[in-house]
């Protein structure tokens, strides 16, 4: 969020620790101590649609050699392709993934289903769009079905009330996303309330789960990568 690395609790911009002004550096920090991957959000553009931390995720994406994945505000062919020229691997489809299924299967047409994540943001299994200020009424369950249908490779499912809380992901949510989309073909990454190393154990528990984002617990310093890979 304006070029700096914040955190904001349950996805509220009046909610936000900073914790620097040098993306890159953090983004290196990470890789050493062992990240697979890096998750970005563009938090300005989530809010506004307009992406104006490009710059931030160039100095990420060439910072490192491990890859990148980016959301936020992304919701055009030419949004994506910035981000995909600015380095990230992957890109993620949030708002624009809820309001049309056929704007996803455009895209994982057109840049392949690997470069295509969908992002659900869900609170009570009901999904929240354009920075979690509004609620759909859509089912967050169906929307991961139909995306995976639609083309989509990856499903990043967030709580929204356990997200920057530390308390432990919606383990039971999380793995009826993941029972429902894995055999479409959809790998699932969890994401929101990770806070020990114990709820990244628990997570591995779940059969072929794909993945676990860890943001402010890294932040904060409750837990190390290596504690989440032993």
């Amino acid at each position: 969020m304006s070029g700096q690395v914040v955190r904001l609790q349950q996805g509220r911009a009046d909610q936000k620790t900073v914790y620097s002004s040098d993306p890159a550096a953090f983004a290196r920090k990470w890789e050493t101590e062992g990240g697979d991957w890096l998750h970005i959000v563009d938090l300005d553009a989530s809010f506004t649609g307009q992406q104006s931390n490009l710059a931030s995720v160039r100095a990420i994406t060439s910072a490192v050699k491990i890859p990148c994945e980016l959301g936020g505000g992304i919701r055009t062919p030419e949004a994506i392709e910035r981000a995909l020229e600015a380095g990230v691997t992957r890109v993620i489809l949030g708002t624009k993934a809820a309001e049309s299924l056929d704007f996803v299967a455009e895209m994982a047409t057109r840049f392949g289903r690997d470069k295509i994540a969908v992002g659900i943001d869900a609170k009570n299994g009901i999904v929240s769009v354009k920075g979690w200020t509004q609620e759909t009424g859509q089912s967050a369950l169906d929307l991961a079905i139909a995306a995976v249908h639609a083309g989509a490779g990856t499903i990043i499912y967030t709580d929204i009330a356990t997200d920057g809380m530390l308390t432990g992901p919606n383990f039971a949510e999380t793995e009826r996303v993941h029972h429902a989309i894995h055999p479409l073909g959809g790998q699932l990454i969890a994401s929101g309330g990770v806070g020990t190393a114990a709820h990244v154990t628990r997570l591995r528990q779940i059969p072929e789960l794909y993945g676990c984002i860890i943001g402010k617990a890294l932040y904060d310093g409750a837990v190390t990568l290596q504690q989440c890979a032993a």
